[in-house]
């Protein structure tokens, strides 16, 4: 088995802090996992791998090895996609992290690419911000889409703005009558006090997405106890058209639901809440061709306008 392989499924296990896990994404064996990262600790000399029952973490030797490994692996990919290019047709993995509430607009952007530029393969993951920032410096992500207001100014991560996030109540109508094939309808604005009377579903705590919410909340004087929790942004729209309740949902969310003529959404002010998104890279690390491309189309006349429509068409 050669070195870069085993490095592979060392960086596998990191990122899945599990045997079984980690083999599986591989498509490999537990045991052949094992066997590889005991070939590891032969070659460097050291153990790499805490021993016990279970996955414990890395030794500080295999710390080493696995920031040693990221950086092995992401010039393999780059020198690959070097090769396999020629000089106005990249090609290679574009591996893209996107928050949740951004997936719409990353879905447009990535099927853009792919458009564009063939020979790309767009790979979107939907990712907490502190997964997306984590994979960012670690080199597993290339590009992410996300806020960019949490980050540090003087860091290792570059931004381009993108658009601003408005948010809005959504809630079923209170009379669905009305012509087939209705479509979304816009109401008058509310307020986020009294939104906060309402039965909410909302992201889970540990959701960027969601301490914004809170905060809006918190400066509208109001304390909001949800009814219904989940980290499936799927899942807020689904609960809304399937139940009683309602849900707070970012533009560019409500523009992918725009179809569903049942519902309804209102505006929410006072406070009126506006959260920068952008995509954000590694400005320190060398760009692959994919990468490249990515960042072509990001400053792109064509998309700058397509954002502006798919995130804010409801803004007004």
């Amino acid at each position: 088995m050669n070195l870069l392989t085993s490095l592979r499924y060392l960086v596998a296990l990191a990122e899945h802090r599990h045997f079984a896990r980690a083999a599986q994404a591989c498509h490999i064996t537990q045991p052949a996992l094992s066997n590889a990262l005991q070939a590891l600790e032969k070659e460097f000399g050291t153990p790499i791998v805490k021993r016990a029952r279970s996955y414990a973490g890395l030794t500080p030797e295999g710390e080493q090895v696995l920031q040693a490994a990221r950086r092995m692996l992401h010039e393999h990919a780059l020198l690959q996609q070097e090769l396999a290019s020629s000089a106005d047709k990249p090609r290679g993995r574009l591996q893209l992290g996107v928050v949740p509430t951004a997936v719409p607009v990353a879905a447009r952007f990535a099927a853009m690419l792919q458009a564009a530029q063939p020979g790309i393969v767009p790979v979107v993951r939907s990712l907490s911000s502190q997964e997306i920032e984590e994979g960012l410096e670690n080199l597993s992500l290339d590009l992410a889409l996300g806020f960019i207001g949490r980050l540090a100014t003087a860091g290792p991560l570059a931004v381009l703005p993108q658009y601003s996030e408005h948010y809005f109540l959504v809630r079923r109508r209170r009379q669905l009558a009305g012509a087939a094939g209705a479509t979304l309808q816009l109401g008058a604005a509310m307020r986020w006090a009294d939104a906060a009377k309402l039965p909410l579903c909302l992201l889970t705590p540990e959701m960027h997405n969601r301490s914004l919410v809170d905060q809006a909340f918190a400066q509208a004087g109001s304390v909001v106890a949800p009814v219904m929790e989940t980290s499936s942004v799927l899942t807020l729209a689904l609960s809304v058209l399937a139940g009683d309740v309602c849900s707070v949902l970012p533009g560019a969310l409500v523009g992918a639901v725009r179809s569903q003529g049942e519902l309804e959404v209102l505006p929410l002010v006072e406070p009126e809440m506006v959260t920068p998104v952008g995509f954000i890279y590694l400005a320190k690390a060398r760009a692959s061709r994919a990468l490249e491309a990515a960042l072509g189309l990001a400053m792109d006349e064509r998309w700058l306008h397509e954002v502006a429509w798919h995130s804010g068409a409801l803004k007004n």
